[in-house]
């Protein structure tokens, strides 16, 4: 009989060829890589001064609590597969299939559906000029895909040092990018900023709000490969704290940069940033057009060394669930002996993430409007996967109160729980506003032009999001029936519904 939180016998011989690799140093580099998204700043700082206000809003509201919450739990339950198998133990390992699928396809949709698409751009405007929709433009976003697939199939001794190397140049280019904002704007004066101009509105709330959920989710996500951390209960809370106070400072700071020296009807999402870039670049004199290359070029490999930090994270998430039966029958649930890599499920991620960029530029717009697009249809995948983990979480202390914490948040159980209330509801709106773009401002009696907005109609926009939503909903469906002989092959030695210690390989 399928038993809901056991582990299964395929789950426990996989993890033995895991490799643990993985130092406090290691973790913080490896989530700084894949959860800073550098390629947003300019999508949010469109919506102007207000939303360096509502970064503020939600830094303290939202990844304060959410933070708390997954530094807690990540340095609790430390097995491989992170999200998958706290949600399993909370709710069951059907519901906890559901909230792997939408948070691993994720990633394939955005590094092959958004994050090549801003790749290309950077490099067409200020590297070497790319026809959209040329021969040229569909291999450099493949060759940009296959080079994220290939850092995760590589043993995670050596593929970490590309997204370890791009989160240390991202940290590097956000600052140098602030430092010469300061020189320009001593030289050349700022935009004349009021009090005002930082006014939070409805209107600003309602767009920007999805995006930046989106840029601070994900610091528990160094936990899908916590069997090869070295020791996860002491550095995973050490970690999530740490890369929470750089992505607050991270998007912060670039924002309020971008907002003093570009115009606000100059910002748009896919060039928002080196917009920025290219004007405070200017007092390099005659060097600014050479100086704006090598920062694309360092721009572009930041963006495949995130995309490569979350093929690593997020397959081995999805390989454990593989693993544990809820997708498909084991075949993407195996890690490679010699590389302890789950390559099936690399190979899977970059079909996928190739597949959708395919399918991304056959919408009609240039590549901005698809950019904004898919960008959005991946949030929303994104968000909708927090709508049961967070919730899980917050039930595992209540479930499973003697599992030893070396990290406790220091509230009662009531105060943990509104924590998780507070957070959940603004998943939420953001999944709302993600999926259904524009309705709450017709209901609160807002000017909405969709087309002027996303480039594309209302029709296509929704029937790409919607398309998208149903086609995963039903290949999750198809998958958890594929693996039911693998979850009848329960480990001999599990043991339902316990979690005796901290550290153990999917007890439950």
């Amino acid at each position: 009989m399928d038993q809901p939180t056991a582990s299964t016998r395929l789950a426990e011989e996989q993890s033995k060829h895991l490799q643990k690799s993985l130092g406090r140093f290691d973790i913080l580099l490896l989530v700084v890589a894949a959860v800073i998204s550098v390629e947003v700043l300019g999508q949010v700082s469109g919506f102007g001064g207000e939303t360096f206000t509502w970064t503020l809003i939600l830094a303290v509201t939202f990844l304060v609590p959410y933070g708390l919450i997954f530094a807690e739990t990540g340095g609790t339950f430390t097995e491989e597969g992170g999200v998958y198998v706290w949600t399993k133990m909370a709710y069951g390992r059907a519901v906890a299939a559901v909230a792997s699928l939408f948070t691993w396809v994720t990633q394939p949709v955005w590094v092959g559906g958004a994050m090549s698409f801003v790749a290309v751009e950077t490099w067409n405007k200020y590297v070497t000029p790319v026809e959209a929709g040329s021969p040229v433009d569909y291999a450099f976003k493949t060759v940009f895909i296959w080079i994220t697939v290939t850092s995760a199939v590589i043993s995670l001794k050596h593929g970490k040092w590309l997204p370890s190397l791009g989160a240390i140049l991202k940290v590097v280019f956000l600052t140098f990018f602030l430092a010469v904002t300061i020189v320009y704007g001593v030289q050349h004066g700022f935009n004349g900023l009021s009090l005002g101009f930082f006014t939070p509105t409805l209107a600003g709330f309602l767009g920007v709000t999805p995006l930046l959920l989106f840029s601070f989710l994900g610091f528990e996500s160094g936990n899908s490969a916590a069997g090869e951390m070295k020791n996860p209960a002491k550095d995973v809370p050490v970690s999530v704290a740490r890369s929470s106070m750089i992505a607050a400072a991270s998007y912060l700071l670039p924002i309020l940069a971008i907002l003093l020296v570009v115009p606000l009807d100059q910002i748009n999402g896919i060039d928002g940033l080196f917009g920025a870039v290219s004007t405070v670049y200017t007092v390099f004199g005659p060097a600014a057009p050479a100086m704006l290359s090598v920062s694309a070029v360092v721009f572009c490999f930041i963006l495949v060394s995130q995309g490569a930090a979350w093929m690593i994270i997020s397959d081995r998430m999805q390989a454990m669930a593989a693993a544990d039966g809820s997708f498909f029958g084991g075949f993407f649930g195996r890690f490679n002996a010699r590389l302890g890599t789950p390559i099936r499920v690399n190979t899977l991620s970059g079909v996928v993430a190739t597949l959708f960029m395919l399918a991304a530029m056959q919408l009609s717009g240039d590549n901005g409007a698809m950019f904004g697009v898919v960008l959005t249809v991946a949030i929303s995948t994104y968000l909708l996967s927090y709508l049961v983990v967070i919730p899980a979480a917050v039930r595992l202390r209540r479930k499973y109160p003697d599992a030893p914490r070396p990290f406790k948040v220091p509230v009662s159980d009531t105060v943990f729980r509104l924590l998780g209330l507070l957070c959940t509801a603004w998943i939420l709106i953001g999944s709302w506003v993600a999926v259904f773009p524009g309705v709450l401002e017709g209901v609160f009696g807002i000017d909405y032009d969709f087309q002027k907005t996303w480039g594309v109609s209302q029709g296509t926009f929704e029937a790409f999001a919607l398309g998208t939503l149903g086609c995963i909903l039903a290949l999750g469906v198809i998958g958890y029936l594929c693996g039911r002989k693998v979850r009848q092959a329960v480990a001999m030695d599990a043991e339902p519904e316990t979690h005796g210690m901290v550290g153990a390989t999917l007890e439950a």
